[in-house]
């Protein structure tokens, strides 16, 4: 379906992107997406970060926990360099026109689409009939999220490449089916940096997060110094010394993913971090890495507690972001129901 090519779009570049608001946020974040978008906002192109506070309620979230988890996401933002002067930061739901276009989008999508996605099935597991309509169709509100902004393009992790297929393709079905080609852009994603996917401290096969039970699986983000070197120290790693090629990291998931994260933490390459350290154990590699994580975070980390006792901060940035966006998304939406054959009154 999406054998066009997004240069049928003749708008501007934009670029968008966004955090869930459900639970701390992580290393594994600030490498994957925070660290990524501060470079990005001097690209020269609009840039988008919202917190997907929508997303988030597709399970159950505790209202109070939402809201201070909505600030959170926000005071991370800003904590790691996210200039709101530069950069449009918001919270999804204060912008109604990201629902209105999801649902427009719900009947553009196919129903068979959706059955692909694999994320439904790794998150429903074996209770799907459970599970909240919510859950199911959130790729279609993915597919808003981005195309409501006309954004170009998506900073995204691997696991989320097939949603961004699925927005390509609900913006060429639109497309196509109103008449309007090149209305809406194919959005390219952008993967990048040696830590685009960073993994857990303690299994080197699972994704970093923030619902595994184990505290010392990650580094949050409000940790503090000691709390950073502890969990280095004590990270899963095997009894063999760093090879000297990539090569060498196959079948060892927790060197592999120790070296990708120093490697993004001193915005280097892994080969040069293998160069560095070729035939050294952890022994001498783990307090290096340590010292190097807590360096690296030692401001984000100071930034993110002072804006966490400072609500009032994050609030008046959220809501100047708020208002920014909705000026960008009102206009598109009002095109989208006339294109649609919506009353306009």
């Amino acid at each position: 379906m999406t054998d066009q090519t997004p240069a049928q779009y003749t708008g501007p570049r934009r670029i968008l992107s966004g955090i869930q608001a459900s639970g701390a946020l992580h290393l594994g974040n600030y490498l994957g997406a925070l660290k990524r978008f501060t470079e990005l906002q001097e690209t020269g192109a609009p840039l988008f970060v919202f917190v997907a506070d929508m997303h988030a309620i597709t399970v159950w979230q505790e209202p109070e926990k939402l809201a201070a988890q909505t600030r959170e996401i926000a005071a991370a933002y800003l904590a790691s360099g996210l200039d709101p002067a530069k950069a449009v930061i918001f919270p999804q739901s204060a912008v109604p026109a990201h629902a209105e276009l999801a649902w427009i989008f719900n009947c553009v999508g196919r129903l068979g689409w959706l059955d692909r996605m694999t994320q439904f099935k790794e998150k429903s597991g074996k209770h799907k009939e459970r599970s909240s309509v919510g859950l199911y169709t959130y790729p279609v509100l993915q597919a808003a999220d981005i195309l409501l902004y006309k954004a170009t393009e998506v900073p995204v992790g691997e696991d989320q490449k097939q949603h961004l297929e699925l927005t390509r393709d609900i913006a060429q079905k639109f497309n196509n089916d109103f008449g309007t080609p090149g209305y809406f852009p194919l959005p390219e994603s952008l993967i990048q940096g040696p830590a685009t996917r960073v993994m857990s401290l303690r299994d080197g096969a699972a994704k970093m997060s923030k619902s595994d039970p184990s505290d010392l699986s990650r580094i949050n983000l409000t940790d503090d110094a000691d709390a950073i070197a502890n969990k280095v120290r004590k990270a899963k790693t095997d009894m063999e010394p760093l090879p000297e090629t990539l090569e060498g990291l196959e079948g060892r998931p927790e060197a592999k993913n120790l070296v990708a994260i120093y490697a993004a933490l001193a915005d280097t390459t892994r080969e040069a971090v293998l160069a560095e350290f070729a035939g050294q154990g952890f022994g001498a590699f783990k307090p290096k890495l340590a010292e190097l994580a807590v360096s690296s975070m030692a401001n984000v980390t100071a930034e993110m507690r002072r804006l966490m006792n400072d609500p009032a901060e994050i609030d008046r940035a959220l809501a100047a972001g708020a208002e920014k966006a909705r000026e960008v998304a009102e206009p598109t939406i009002a095109e989208v129901k006339k294109i649609v054959g919506f009353w306009q009154g």
